[in-house]
């Protein structure tokens, strides 16, 4: 009876919760399954700690099907109180570690529900992670990142961007090279033996224990002051409607056909273009009137 009451007793005050967030940027349905699994794996590793946490999708499957960046999220903490302190909000407004699982995505990432471009270090606490996957060297993606406002550390695990589909799954050893990273950055929170012992109880498979420890070993990291980084992207920020002003439906201003509409920007919700094939096409510039993504221009030619 005493311990009820004594556990009945405890308050957690806002902004007094321990607990680690992190965040997974990832490219719609060609990444979706490669982001759960980091989270998962964060969560059950964090388990043999007896800490507890859970992992969770910013948002369903239908913005995803274009390959709009989207955002998993993990979060632990030591006791089942603190989670619910810090989980107060749909998401973490502030994380520790933002993992972006496509190093394209470090010049900015914008959401489906288009409230503008934002910088990938944009929720990470002052001297935070920014974990990528690539093949590039620190020096070269701060090239490619918003100027920082508040410092934070760039780590850089080596691999490419993992692409895979809806129904099928990349299983490259991605995720476990990122878990090995992530016990390399926070390891009070993800201890390294931990995870290699979580991945080889769920998996009986060395060869992707040995894929934690590479992740842990080959981590590259690089602080990032203020002022460092690139000012030449776009700014393209809104502010957002109020119900007094926010109109009906979904309305895209209309443009003649073939002008290009100055506030349709898609930027990183795309990793391809389309190529025209001149040997087939028969110049009925179907394509330039109807693109929805106005990617096309007539050629001096015809085509």
């Amino acid at each position: 009876m005493a311990t009820a009451e004594t556990a009945a007793t405890v308050t957690v005050k806002p902004g007094e919760e321990r607990l680690v967030s992190i965040e997974v940027v990832y490219r719609g349905i060609f990444q979706k399954t490669l982001a759960q699994r980091i989270c998962r794996g964060v969560v059950l590793a964090s388990r043999r700690r007896n800490y507890t946490g859970t992992a969770f999708a910013r948002y369903g499957d239908s913005p995803e099907r274009n390959g709009v960046p989207a955002k998993q999220f993990a979060v632990v903490a030591p006791t089942n109180l603190e989670l619910e302190a810090g989980m107060a909000k749909y998401e973490p407004a502030i994380v520790d570690v933002s993992v972006a699982v496509d190093d394209t995505l470090l010049k900015g990432i914008e959401s489906w529900a288009w409230y503008g471009r934002q910088p990938i270090w944009k929720p990470v606490r002052a001297n935070g992670f920014v974990l990528v996957t690539s093949n590039r060297t620190p020096d070269e993606l701060v090239k490619q990142t918003d100027t920082a406002e508040r410092p934070y550390t760039l780590a850089v695990v080596p691999g490419g961007a993992s692409f895979a589909g809806l129904w099928v799954y990349k299983d490259d050893h991605t995720d476990y090279r990122v878990l090995g990273a992530l016990a390399r950055l926070i390891p009070d929170w993800l201890p390294i033996e931990d995870v290699k012992a979580s991945i080889r109880e769920s998996t009986k498979d060395e060869a992707r224990v040995a894929s934690v420890q590479f992740g842990y070993d080959n981590v590259r990291t690089r602080e990032v002051k203020v002022g460092e980084g690139t000012d030449t992207h776009e700014k393209l920020q809104f502010e957002k409607p109020g119900w007094t002003k926010m109109r009906e439906g979904i309305i895209v201003e209309a443009r003649k056909p073939g002008e290009r509409n100055p506030f349709y920007k898609k930027y990183t919700a795309r990793t391809l273009r389309p190529v025209v094939n001149f040997d087939t096409c028969i110049k009925c510039t179907m394509c330039w009137l109807d693109c929805p993504d106005e990617c096309f221009e007539v050629t001096s030619s015809g085509h």
